[in-house]
Formats: C-alpha cells, structure tokens, sequence
C-alpha cells in the first residue's frame, strides 16, 4: 500500500513539474538510492559438504540442548529481563513518533468560544474597540458597556507539495521499524548471553569436581608415601613434592568457587531476579547435546538476522531524511479558515446574520537563512553515508561471525573427541601408577608425572567442552537465532 501512495505521488510531482516549469525538481520522493555493493559468496567456506540446503536454528533453538532447566531459565529471561523490557519501550515511543512526525499531514483544527464585555468609565472622552468585530464606540461624558459572543472553528492545512512532510512520516516509520528488529536484536543477544552463562556455571561445577577428585586422589598418593617414608623407602624430597601437589588442588578450590557463584549471580540478573532468591541446580557439561544446525546460503542470512534488518531499515530512514531536508528549499504553502458567530447579545449568537467567515492562503519561499538549509541537507546525506557503511559492515560482519562459529564449533568437536582420549590413556597410566606404588615397584617421580598429567587432561577436557558449547551458541546467534520476520521482506534495491 505504501508503495503505490509513493508511486503515485512521484507520477504527481512529475507531471506538475513539467507543467510549471522545467527547473523544478522539488518532488523528490523515490530519489536515487546509494550503490550498496556487497561482497557475496557463493557458501561458507567452512561449511561441511551438503550444508547448502539449510537447517537453520528453530525459533526456540536452546531446547535442542535438551536441558530442562536452561529452557525454563530462557523462558523466564524472556519475560523478566531488563533489557528486553527497555528495548519494548522504546518501541512504543518510536511508534508514538510516526504519529508525531504524521501530524502535519493532516489538518487543524480548534474551536474556540468567548464571551467579553467591556465598560469605559465617565472621566473623560473613551474609545472601546473590539478587534473581533472591528466596531469601535465613542462617549462623551456618560459611561459605556458593550458585550460581544463569539463562537468560531479554525482549520488549517499545510499543502504538502514538495514531500517534505511525507518523507520525514516515512523516516520515522522507518525507524519505528528499526526499533522493531532493535527489540529482536537485544531479546537474542539477551538469551544467548543466558545460554553463555548457564554453560559457564555447569563447566565450573565440572571443574569443581574434577579437582575434588583430583585432590583425594592425591591425598591417597600423599598417604601411600607417608607410609613408605616412615617405612625409609621413600625420601623427604618425594614427600615434599607429593604435599605440594596436595596444596595445589586444594588451592584451586576457591577461584572455582568464585567463579561459579558470580556467573549464577550473574544469571538471576539475566532473569530479573535478586541473587539471594535465585538457584542453579546445574549439572555437567557432557550431558549437555548439541543440536546439528547447517548454514546454508549466505544470501539467505540477509533475512534471518535481525541487525542486518535494523541496520536495513536506519538506511531507508537516512534516505528519507535527505528526501526530506531537499524539499526544505521549495515554497510551503499555508490555508487558513475560520468560520463561526459573533454576536453582541447570546440569543442572535447563531442567527444567520451573525455568521461570519475568513479564508488566508500563504506562500512563504526560503531566501537567505545562513545557509541553515544546506548545511542541513549535507548532514541528512552524511548520515545517510554512515548508515549505509554501518548496513554494508553489518552484512560483512554476519558472514565472518558465521564462518568464525563454524570453525570454532569444527575444531573444538574434533579437540573434544581426542582430548577425551588423552583423559583416558592419563586415567590408565595413573592408576596403573598408583597401583604399582601400593607395591613398591615404581619410581615416586613417575607417580607424580602421572598424576599431573590427569589432572591437567581432565580440566583441559571441561574447557574444551565449555569452547564447543559456547561455539554452538555463536552459530545460533550467526544464524539469527532462529528469529524469523513475518510476512515477504522486501530488499532496499526494490524500494
């Protein structure tokens, strides 16, 4: 519907240019749209084989990692979360400013109602004028007391020629509809961060107890050679070294402990909830799945992210904006009317002969205003300019995010796979270890090697795991997060 107003619009100033004059180019809606020149591919380069046909994320994605608890702390950070509500209101007040910046394309109207008497006093000679009826009265010596009623209703209209008013309505729709997708965009960047944090808490528990384990199972190496130190086969040396391994473990306690209680306070700010009232069961990162997602085309990323979409619709505002700023130049042209009753005595208010009516029409044509004008046109374009790199940034910056999360995603899935081998050769070697100690048959830096070498393959396998769930996330959030706009989108090259 937009479109053909626009077209017709165009048609109009069109044909009354040619019929006026041939140096008119005030109509200025449709003007011309700035080159976007895009470098796209074909595919992702690290897509896998067969990834062109797409199976991009759901729009409730997270349940795919089939965590009751990370979908009812989702759910909750969709209705709770601060930022989200903020972003909500900031959409009601740039759709209350369509409605403001729309006002001038519709006429005023006021009434207006009065009652006035005035009385001259008996000092002197007195004039008594009343501007609405222009009747003037004189008196000499004696006192004089008119009243007037008067009732009236007063429109006016500015002519929207040129399109400037049009233009500056269809910026602010347009930023209207970039708050839209500013909501999506701050409603996903809300839940990844959820889904981030949640992870975080469930790597450090894994951590916690991994070196729990690690801690007792060095304070059973630590009493195995107690024994043979008090038995003269092992020396003070192996003792020492065994206790500071001990020390160790129990030392690394504390910061994992740190940091699993600020990334659970961290989500019940995430939630909207005090951090005295909120609980995290968690679990373990290895019970955690991650769904398959393919990337499919790049072309089609334009429509699945959201801030490729607002920083889209900031363009179309620019675009309008300088549409609007060039018909500032040309002559706007004003229509008063009033009409109503005035009458000296309220029972002939609304008698005939007491309608009265006026009718103004103004023409007022910029001269010489400093060059206000200008300078304004040429800021309307920069801004256009800078939206226009921000939207070719945006683009460009969705394919890297997307390639760089197919990557990490690759890689830390293969890391994950081998790293689970070296836990599992260290768990043989150490217990092996371990057992040949309680005989006696095994030198005491061997133990200790081994013992270092679990320790630091379990902790390495949990970070591994923690990398490849929070580059799942990345992939989620690359693809748009399963965010779909409803109804056909429409490209700027076809506006």
């Amino acid at each position: 519907m937009r479109g053909n107003v626009r077209g017709r619009l165009r048609a109009g100033c069109a044909l009354f240019a040619l019929a006026v004059s041939p140096g008119l180019s005030g109509c200025i809606l449709g003007s011309e749209r700035p080159a976007l020149d895009l470098d796209m591919s074909a595919s992702y380069r690290a897509a896998a084989k067969g990834d062109a046909d797409a199976a991009l994320p759901v729009l409730d994605w997270w349940r795919g990692f089939r965590s009751r608890e990370l979908t009812a702390v989702m759910d909750a950070a969709q209705t709770s979360n601060f930022d989200i509500a903020v972003a909500i209101a900031q959409l009601a007040q740039a759709d209350a400013q369509v409605g403001i910046t729309g006002a001038p394309l519709l006429p005023t109207v006021t009434g207006n109602a009065s009652a006035q008497r005035d009385h001259s006093g008996s000092g002197g000679s007195s004039v008594g004028a009343t501007g609405a009826t222009g009747v003037t009265g004189v008196t000499g010596g004696g006192s004089s007391t008119t009243t007037l009623f008067s009732t009236n209703i007063t429109a006016s209209y500015m002519l929207d020629f040129w399109g400037k008013n049009r233009a500056a309505l269809y910026a602010a729709e347009e930023n209207a509809t970039a708050s839209r997708y500013n909501r999506e965009v701050v409603t996903l960047t809300t839940i990844v961060t959820v889904a981030n944090t949640y992870f975080e808490i469930l790597a450090a528990q894994d951590q916690l107890r991994v070196t729990r384990e690690n801690l007792a199972a060095a304070e059973r190496i630590l009493a195995l050679i107690k024994n043979q130190f008090n038995g003269g086969t092992a020396s003070q040396l192996d003792l020492s070294q065994q206790e500071a391994l001990v020390a160790t473990e129990r030392a690394a306690i504390p910061p994992l402990e740190v940091t699993l209680g600020q990334n659970i306070a961290a989500l019940a700010l995430l939630v909207g909830r005090a951090p005295a009232n909120f609980t995290v069961h968690g679990g373990s990162t290895s019970q955690i799945a991650v769904p398959r997602v393919t990337p499919g085309l790049p072309s089609e990323l334009l429509y699945q992210r959201p801030d490729i979409r607002e920083a889209e619709a900031q363009l179309a505002s620019s675009n309008f904006s300088v549409e609007a700023a060039r018909a500032a130049f040309f002559p706007q042209i004003q229509l008063t009317g009033t009409t109503g009753f005035q009458s000296a005595a309220l029972a002939s208010l609304f008698t005939p002969g007491a309608w009265f009516y006026t009718l103004t029409a103004s023409l007022t044509q910029p001269i010489f205003d400093g060059f206000l004008l200008e300078s304004e046109l040429k800021q309307a374009k920069g801004v256009q300019l800078q939206n226009l790199q921000a939207y070719r940034k945006a683009v460009v910056s969705a394919f890297a995010d997307v390639e760089k999360a197919l990557i990490a995603l690759q890689k830390d899935t293969l890391q994950e796979r081998l790293q689970k081998d070296v836990v599992s050769a260290s768990r043989k070697a150490f217990d092996v270890a371990e057992e040949q100690l309680r005989g006696g048959t095994v030198n005491l830096i061997t133990v200790l090697q081994t013992q270092q070498t679990l320790f630091t393959a379990e902790n390495t396998l949990v970070q591994v795991r923690l990398a490849k769930l929070l580059a799942a996330v990345s992939l989620f959030q690359a693809l748009g997060g399963g965010w779909t706009p409803a109804g056909t989108l429409v490209s700027l090259a076809q506006r």
